[in-house]
């Protein structure tokens, strides 16, 4: 047998449809070598053929989305809506009660506030999907170029890294991540050095988590696991090599987006029409039978008391209230269009401009990215300055990666004043922070 062949031989020959990924969990606990053979992968990585069969099988690595309605759909919504079925219904009994001109009036003002409405729609639309087509994400992976070994190509047993799109990584393929790179999946860590990841989308913590690939499962959570890193988070400092488990909708943060995606939440402008639609046919169940009859009996002429009843429920309706709210908020859009918003909905205006306060979690930490020092206090609650020198020393002396609460301590006015750490105080030993402990301890003199 040549050697070519029995490299081939030691690498796993698993199709797409052979396998299931295991867990995020199992990957956790799983060995190197299981989990390669779980995954039917090697450490070279995968051939572009079988990364392409599982691109088939499991899809691409995307997060699910908002589908962008074809316009004559949207435009079939629009007709559909609560507002313009009655108006429309009222527009058939005007011209049934011999009221044409009112009719008429009627079926244009809702056509014209329907094409509107579809046409900032329309347009705000094809501008997100041209900024969506900006932004092109890619990920270092490794992969064997071939099976067998040809003249002037790799071994099948070594890999080579190549910059390919986020969307056409797969179950399987190994990665390489530095300070700044997005964790384009669910990894099991197989390298990693001085690794710190920000997991604050997943888990709102500020502070970046420490990662490291020879970590033990201490915990049966996946977020906490220390050899693990997730879709939607970022490196903030160090290197490692990781191997995909999950991808795509399969990934927790995946799962986070189809599940907010799948959920049309009705706005207050669209609540604001129910209710609005529910009163007029409250009063139309009302009045147009209670006149009905008693025009019926007054005169005698049921055929024009039916005609002067229907004519009421025209009359009940505002036929202008389409066109006039639609203008108003295809102005609000142009307005919000001048600050650079694009409005994909008209309907989300109204709820814009119907906040009086708008509150957001962690406000601090997600716009400027800064913690403050504000005050410092002992065990007992009490402010000391003894706590705040220890917290100042323990963050100066520091050899790992300084966080937002240790810059905010060096950056604190009172310290800089009063501690002169240079001709003070002595490092003497450190033992740095680690995910078991979740503290560092500092020696000085």
């Amino acid at each position: 047998m040549s050697q070519s062949a029995r490299e081939k031989r030691r690498l796993p020959q698993h199709p797409a449809s052979d396998f299931s990924p295991p867990s995020l969990e199992e990957a956790a606990r799983l060995d190197l070598a299981a989990l390669f053979s779980a995954l039917g992968t090697s450490p070279a990585g995968l051939t572009r053929h079988e990364a392409g069969e599982r691109v088939a099988s499991f899809g691409p690595n995307t997060v699910a989305r908002e589908r962008p309605l074809a316009p004559l759909r949207r435009l079939l919504r629009l007709f559909l809506s609560p507002l313009s079925l009655l108006l429309l219904a009222l527009a058939v009994l005007a011209q049934l009660s011999g009221e044409s001109g009112g009719a008429l009036v009627i079926a244009v003002m809702v056509v014209l506030s329907v094409l509107l409405s579809w046409f900032q729609e329309v347009r705000s639309g094809k501008a997100a999907e041209r900024l969506r087509a900006m932004v092109h994400t890619t990920a270092t992976v490794l992969r064997r170029d071939r099976d067998k070994t040809a003249a002037g190509s790799l071994p099948a047993t070594e890999g080579r890294l190549h910059e390919i799109p986020v969307a056409r990584l797969v179950p399987g393929d190994i990665v390489h991540l530095a300070a700044g790179d997005l964790v384009p999946a669910d990894v099991r860590l197989l390298e990693s050095k001085d690794l710190f990841v920000d997991q604050s989308a997943l888990t709102g913590e500020s502070m970046p988590a420490e990662k490291n690939a020879a970590a033990p499962v201490s915990t049966p959570s996946a977020l906490e696991s220390g050899n693990l890193a997730f879709m939607g988070t970022h490196v903030v400092s160090g290197t490692a090599a990781a191997l995909l488990i999950a991808t795509g909708t399969r990934t927790r943060f995946g799962s986070i987006a189809a599940s907010i995606s799948a959920q049309d939440q009705p706005t207050a402008f669209d609540l604001g029409v129910k209710r609005f639609i529910g009163l007029m046919l409250r009063f139309m169940l009302v009045m147009v039978p209670l006149v009905f009859l008693i025009n019926g009996f007054s005169k005698g002429d049921w055929v024009e008391a039916f005609l002067f009843a229907m004519a009421v429920a025209v009359g009940l309706t505002p036929e202008m209230l389409p066109m006039v709210v639609t203008i108003n908020l295809a102005k609000g859009a142009l307005a919000m269009s001048r600050k650079k918003v694009i409005v994909k909905r008209l309907n989300a205006i109204q709820n814009l401009g119907a906040m009086n306060v708008l509150c957001t979690d962690k406000t601090g930490t997600l716009t400027q990215n800064k913690v403050i020092l504000e005050k410092h206090v002992d065990i007992v609650g009490a402010d000391s300055a003894h706590v705040l020198e220890l917290a100042y020393l323990n963050s100066h002396f520091q050899s790992g990666l300084k966080n937002l609460l240790d810059v905010a301590i060096l950056e604190h006015a009172e310290m800089r004043e009063h501690v002169h750490v240079p001709r003070s105080y002595r490092k003497i030993d450190e033992v740095p922070f680690d995910f078991l402990r979740r503290r560092m301890d500092m020696l000085t003199h």
